[in-house]
């Protein structure tokens, strides 16, 4: 038979609904307000008071992805007729797109820097992971001499903030040629998320049953066989849910993406602050570019959700 609650409980339990609630609605308001700006005119996107009713429209996407300039003149009537739609958004906005000299669409640097971004954080998550997976595995099952004193030194490397050894790192990394690169910017994000996805990992993995490893040496596997077959799947949860968070820190990153790129490696997070219109910052432009940057770490931990949420309490009930 359910409990009955007294009045006191059910007004308890309505004030933390309409709590949870708030700040729910508190941290999706950014979320809402870059979304909708991606999709504004741009003669709406600052005014005051905001426009929250408005005709959406995707010309801020179309100019995300091309090379325009300003018009000098109007197009003639032929050629706003003979132009594709994607293109008379452009000239509706007073501006032109800039093509080659054979007359080919010239694309923005916005999708190489997005590929950058996919390329260095696929990349590095899946580094720190796996090292960091095998090296928790090693602490969480053998002695190692100095085993705290290991653990606090790799957990010292999170310690600084990252601009306290961007300067050095751009040194050393100017003397070996790393500067503007890919394999730069991925051993770099991979050290940076390496001590995280250590300590994280141990905790998993110190979570399963020796036994079972015991059980697969005596049936004949050798210790990395029992770790591929026995203790990987068992903390399939752990990795997913590390990768996750390994994959948002390379994701989202910044200050070394700045300083350490300039063109050829550089990331979405330092060019879309970078992205101007005709004069003025062209808002509207900028906010779709965030909107599409959102979407690859979104739909990443929304596939891995499950994993997360059972890697969170992963050991709880363990044993």
């Amino acid at each position: 038979m359910a409990a009955v609650r007294t009045p006191a409980e059910r007004a308890l339990n309505r004030l933390a609904i309409v709590s949870v609630l708030i700040v729910t609605l508190i941290f999706l308001a950014p979320i809402y307000w870059i979304t909708s700006t991606a999709f504004k005119p741009r003669n709406l996107a600052t005014t005051v008071p905001p426009t929250v009713l408005f005709e959406p429209e995707i010309a801020p996407f179309v100019k995300l992805m091309v090379r325009r300039s300003q018009l000098r003149q109007p197009p003639t009537e032929e050629e706003y007729a003979a132009a594709p739609w994607w293109e008379k958004i452009v000239f509706d906005d007073g501006e032109k797109i800039v093509r080659s000299g054979r007359g080919e669409v010239q694309l923005s640097g916005y999708p190489d820097r997005f590929m950058n971004s996919l390329i260095v954080a696929i990349t590095s998550t899946f580094l720190a992971v796996s090292m960091g997976t095998l090296t928790a595995y090693g602490f969480s099952r053998f002695k190692v001499a100095g085993e705290q004193d290991w653990l606090f030194f790799i957990l010292s490397t999170r310690m600084l903030p990252p601009v306290v050894v961007a300067i050095p790192m751009f040194l050393m990394y100017r003397v070996f040629g790393l500067t503007d690169t890919h394999v730069g910017l991925i051993i770099l994000y991979t050290a940076f998320n390496l001590s995280f996805s250590v300590w994280l990992m141990k905790g998993f993995i110190d979570e399963i049953p020796r036994e079972y490893e015991e059980a697969a040496l005596v049936d004949g596997y050798t210790r990395m066989q029992a770790f591929f077959k026995v203790v990987l799947p068992e903390a399939a949860t752990g990795i997913a849910a590390t990768a996750v968070f390994c994959f948002i820190i390379a994701w989202n990153e910044y200050a070394f993406a700045l300083i350490m790129t300039n063109r050829r490696a550089q990331t979405a997070p330092p060019f879309i602050p970078s992205q101007v219109g005709s004069g003025l910052p062209d808002w509207t432009v900028i906010a779709a570019g965030t909107v599409l940057f959102l979407l690859p770490v979104a739909i990443f931990t929304f596939l891995l959700r499950n994993h997360l949420l059972r890697g969170m309490s992963f050991g709880a009930i363990r044993k």
